[in-house]
């Protein structure tokens, strides 16, 4: 089976791993898989060896130069499956296989990995009309694709997947002093575009009240985006410039993991995040706020602990409990190893999704 996928985000985000991990599973079980990605972009960059990647990518919804410029390459290497790993790939794809109609389309799949609405204007509703398959990464965000008014049955969940080698490769370092933390200082660590959905600006806020309980914590946020400057002028205001830090992109973030107390995802709507994945392979234990993705992974008291969303008090006091107590962050941690262990892997993900393909050719391959 000959599958060409596409994903046109230039920053680097979670989903790229997940769509690396995708290609290169089929590759190793013998189908043939190609990637189409932002020129210019972080993808192309992270590309594993032996990856040409097709540089490609549409800059807007209604992006029909693109569009055209894919049509060219399914002529050149008509395709099984044509993936779209987000929104702006979708739009691009859909015109894509319009351009084509004298050639037998390509089956259209497209990921879902948020729990949010999409648009609903004309361009947005024709696009998604033309996929025949959506793979949800949660039953939340199925649930979310089933409600806009998709057959179920054209509607699948495939759990995102993590490289576990990846993760136990990486280099175990002294991250207090690699950021110039006091040693011995308790580690929260959160990973994450800096963008409003992921909650920083509360979890920034939690920390006031984390601090007069735990006053040697310290707090480092890994990831870019719009908000870096509006986040590191709220850390300045709050003066917490000495208990958190904006760390930005680093290539070393499972070392970085390896290093910390707690993980916290404190996003108000989130899928199934794989940074959220590889902290619990690295066996940290997790304080997340409730979101409907997140909860098909965390359950509190279980293996973390779940909070109101929004909600810098409660994010705080389930900071401090677990800071507090040694014994059950062991415990969650290696209830998070062994749960990804068995069901979050990249190799189930690959197969699962390769299961989805097979259904929409209905035969084979």
């Amino acid at each position: 089976m000959f599958s060409l996928h596409l994903h046109t985000a230039p920053a680097w985000r979670g989903g790229h791993d997940q769509v690396l991990y995708t290609v290169m599973g089929l590759r190793s079980l013998g189908h043939r898989a190609e990637l189409v990605a932002h020129p210019d972009g972080e993808l192309r960059r992270h590309a594993r060896e032996g990856l040409d990647l097709i540089p490609l990518a549409a800059e807007r919804e209604m992006d029909f130069r693109a569009g055209m410029r894919l049509a060219r390459v399914l002529r050149r290497m008509p395709p099984d499956i044509l993936h779209a790993h987000d929104p702006l790939a979708v739009g691009m794809a859909s015109v894509a296989i319009s351009f084509n109609s004298r050639l037998p389309p390509p089956r259209l799949v497209a990921t879902r990995r948020a729990d949010v609405r999409v648009k609903q204007n004309a361009f947005s509703r024709w696009k998604h009309g033309q996929v025949d398959a959506f793979i949800c990464t949660s039953d939340a965000t199925r649930a979310r694709v089933v409600a806009e008014g998709v057959p179920e049955a054209q509607v699948f969940t495939v759990h995102e997947g993590i490289d576990l080698g990846r993760v136990d490769a990486a280099h175990v370092i002294d991250v207090r002093t690699e950021l110039l933390l006091p040693h011995g200082a308790p580690l929260i660590a959160a990973v994450g575009a800096l963008v409003p959905h992921k909650g920083h600006s509360t979890l920034i806020d939690a920390m006031r009240f984390v601090l007069p309980q735990v006053p040697d914590a310290r707090l480092v946020i890994l990831g870019e985006g719009e908000l870096h400057i509006t986040l590191d002028t709220q850390v300045r205001q709050l003066g917490l410039e000495s208990h958190v830090r904006l760390a930005g992109l680093r290539p070393d973030v499972l070392s970085v993991l390896k290093g910390a107390d707690v993980f916290v995802v404190p996003a108000t709507h989130e899928g199934i995040g794989t940074s959220l994945l590889e902290a619990m392979a690295c066996g940290l234990p997790v304080v997340a706020s409730f979101t409907n993705g997140i909860s098909e992974v965390i359950r509190d008291e279980w293996n973390g602990l779940v909070v109101e969303s929004r909600n810098q008090r409660a994010l705080a006091d389930g900071l401090v409990a677990l800071l507090r107590d040694a014994k059950k962050r062991q415990r969650f941690g290696a209830a998070n190893r062994a749960r990804v262990e068995a069901h979050f892997n990249a190799d189930r993900m690959v197969r699962d999704t390769l299961a989805v393909y097979r259904l929409v050719m209905g035969r084979d391959h």
